[in-house]
């Protein structure tokens, strides 16, 4: 069944048409898990990420992974993939980041419901990996695989890519999202700064308060709230944490 298995590290393509503007989300969650060690996938360059693939009945299955802390970074990949592949019929992924909780999205991208995204996302599961996402391309060949042979195939291709990759152990990450008058935005970014932190999605409300989102090491995530909230003399509000 297994008629073509590659691994390659820097693929970019010299297709760059969009297919898709839209991300569809099948599934998100949160969930809390018991502390263990978990792994993540080794960073690469730019524009480099770990793929292998398969033929299944003529339809050619293309798995492509790379380590994403986010899911807006994760949209963007999804995007870019989808962009190098215009002819593909489907382009499923999903995505896992975080750890204990966790957070899990996922997309079956036009397949029928359950049959893509889910066993992408048990791959990534089953592996035991965070911090990741995984997109299954597909370009049909023409012969029905059926619901069963589906969930084989995008889950198999997924699994294959995922064992190929270099991994890590995965350091656990802590977010707040955070809101402030946004003469304090100076001392946001020095004190995420001090502690490592990743300062991301910064806008600013109705009333003109600068709000942004900070990821540090869990560790670090207490030192980090408890000096924002010296930093800014307590005029400070952190919405979600987790």
């Amino acid at each position: 069944m297994l008629s073509l298995l590659k691994l390659s590290r820097s693929f970019q393509h010299s297709h760059h048409a969009a297919r898709r503007a839209t991300v569809q989300v099948a599934q998100k969650s949160n969930r809390l898990f018991s502390a263990s060690p978990q792994q993540t996938l080794e960073e690469l360059r730019d524009g480099e990420y770990y793929s292998d693939d398969q033929i299944i009945k003529k339809s050619h299955f293309i798995g492509i992974t790379k380590h994403c802390t986010t899911w807006d970074s994760a949209k963007q990949f999804v995007n870019t993939v989808r962009a190098e592949h215009p002819k593909a019929r489907h382009a499923c992924f999903a995505f896992v980041g975080g750890f204990n909780p966790k957070t899990e999205r996922c997309s079956d991208d036009g397949e029928p419901t359950g049959t893509a995204g889910v066993p992408i996302l048990g791959a990534i599961n089953g592996e035991d990996i965070s911090d990741t996402v995984c997109v299954v391309v597909r370009y049909s060949g023409g012969i029905k695989l059926g619901a069963g042979g589906l969930i084989r195939a995008y889950g198999g291709t997924a699994r294959m890519c995922l064992r190929a990759a270099e991994k890590k152990i995965l350091i656990p990450k802590s977010t707040t999202r955070l809101s402030t008058v946004s003469s304090n935005a100076g001392q946001i970014y020095t004190t995420a700064m001090k502690h490592n932190g990743v300062v991301e999605g910064e806008s600013y409300n109705e009333l003109g308060d600068l709000e942004v989102f900070i990821t540090c090491d869990t560790e670090k995530f207490q030192d980090l709230i408890d000096d924002l909230t010296d930093a800014t003399r307590g005029n400070i509000t952190f919405k979600d944490s987790s």
